[in-house]
């Protein structure tokens, strides 16, 4: 790959990163990408069609939506694709069962000075659920967590300084 086209994946937020995912995740992402190339690709072609058949493009507020939605779309599209593509699958049950932190695993965190719990989904965005905060693997809370069990006291550095947390549960 040529330098311009890192820097452009780099802005996008597509890389060569592998993204951790649970397999339920995956198999929901793959179901997702076939559903929009198949059937989310005949309801634009049809919905632009039916668009330009009311005449001058110039004025028609109904072909212009559906370029728009063809274009976010086709946007979802190619993230599916680069996320599944560099896609890594992990089995969040087992290290669950561990008691350990892992990827799709939901930990309650304590920060030092706090009496208050904080509940987060360890894994990639696609992963969220049940109203629960995501928490990238890949960021430094993240990193400090992975493979650590409750009762264990853990420091991170965040921007405005090392804090430090108390892992309270840890579950799937």
């Amino acid at each position: 790959m040529n330098a311009p086209a890192r820097r452009w994946d780099s802005l996008i937020g597509m890389s060569d990163t592998p993204t951790q995912l649970t397999r339920a995740t995956y198999e929901r992402l793959q179901a997702e990408l076939e559903d929009l190339t198949t059937r989310g690709r005949v309801e634009i072609a049809r919905a632009i069609e039916a668009a330009r058949a009311l005449g001058d493009l110039s004025e028609n507020g109904d072909y212009h939506a559906a370029k728009d939605a063809q274009g976010k779309m086709e946007a979802r599209v190619r993230q599916l694709q680069a996320t599944l593509e560099h896609a890594v699958v992990v089995e969040s049950s087992e290290a669950a069962a561990g008691g350990k932190v892992a990827t799709g695993a939901v930990v309650g965190i304590r920060y030092e000075g706090d009496d208050s719990v904080e509940h987060f989904l360890v894994g990639s965005i696609e992963e969220r659920r049940d109203g629960l905060e995501v928490l990238s693997p890949s960021s430094p809370l993240g990193q400090a967590l992975l493979g650590k069990s409750p009762g264990d006291t853990v420091e991170y550095e965040a921007p405005g300084g090392i804090l430090e947390v108390e892992i309270v549960e840890v579950g799937s």
